[in-house]
């Protein structure tokens, strides 16, 4: 019997604080919401949770703080089947926090990073042979941008795929991303980094996220092909993407198969924005599959 994929996050950690509203206030205005929950997020607990349901094997590495919302991600780890022994607690700081306004089944969203800015280069070489452990590795840019080069930089030289969600976008090098095996941005985030990097020296290691429109990747002779997204009932595209990216790399190291991994990936995230709340949404393997079979028939 084949193991589960092994499957490293390195990335943040956050409580989300979700308001639903009608209307998003203008500048100075005040309005009445709907509803307010909070729901354990961060981009790299998401896609670490995303990766534990569809069956792989995961560890997260990242840090939360010494106060009630970390001690309860910290658990949400252990419940959900992936590794929490390389997530640390900072002292006297706060765990980090996502604000979200979601309205007509969108979102906006602001980030404070807390104790996400001590997953550093140092934690990095702690947890390293943990990390080196692992058939793939999962970044994102809620985390400081050296300890994404120092990981890419360490993956590497032991030849360990790494997969960068580059969200929320910030200046990438070309080094990096000619080191990393996939780089996995949305649309805007893609013209965002043809500013800062020559895209075209990394052919056939983007992979575009088009949301209802499927998602795009060009293999490395040049050529473009276009993976299409399953219809789904959309209440809240909040975990998508992060849902696309666990659900990606957990497909890709179990079958080393761009396209059937981005069909998998897809089908995931349709899954996810049928319901509210990033990781609430995100399905087992057994309904991903479903999917897929559905949409066969």
């Amino acid at each position: 019997m084949k193991r589960s994929p092994r499957v490293c996050v390195v990335g943040s950690i956050n409580m989300d604080m979700v308001t639903t509203t009608d209307k998003v206030p203008e500048q100075g205005e005040t309005v009445l919401g709907e509803s307010f929950t909070t729901y354990p997020g961060g981009k790299g607990a998401n896609q670490a949770i995303a990766a534990a349901r569809l069956g792989a094997d995961v560890v997260m590495v990242g840090a939360v703080g010494e106060d009630a919302f970390g001690k309860s991600l910290k658990e949400r780890f252990r419940n959900e089947g992936a590794d929490n022994e390389a997530i640390i607690a900072v002292p006297h700081e706060s765990t980090g926090v996502a604000s979200i306004i979601v309205s007509d089944g969108d979102n906006r969203i602001i980030v404070a990073p807390g104790a996400n800015k001590y997953v550093t280069p140092d934690l990095i070489q702690e947890k390293q042979d943990i990390i080196l452990s692992s058939d793939i590795i999962l970044m994102q840019f809620e985390i400081p941008m050296e300890t994404i080069e120092f990981t890419v930089n360490l993956a590497y030289e032991h030849q360990i795929p790494v997969v960068i969600n580059p969200a929320p976008f910030a200046d990438i090098s070309e080094t990096v991303a000619e080191k990393a095996a996939f780089l996995t941005p949305n649309n805007l985030e893609l013209s965002e980094m043809k500013q800062s990097i020559d895209t075209s020296l990394i052919k056939g290691k983007i992979i575009e996220t088009r949301g209802e429109h499927g998602v795009v990747f060009t293999l490395s002779d040049g050529e473009e092909k276009k993976v299409p997204s399953f219809k789904a009932e959309v209440k809240d595209t909040t975990g998508a993407g992060d849902t696309f990216n666990g659900a990606f790399v957990t497909e890709y190291a179990k079958e080393k198969n761009i396209e059937k991994a981005i069909l998998f990936a897809n089908a995931a995230a349709s899954l996810a924005v049928e319901k509210r709340g990033a990781q609430e949404g995100m399905p087992a393997r057994a309904a991903v599959v479903q999917r897929m079979q559905e949409a066969d028939r």
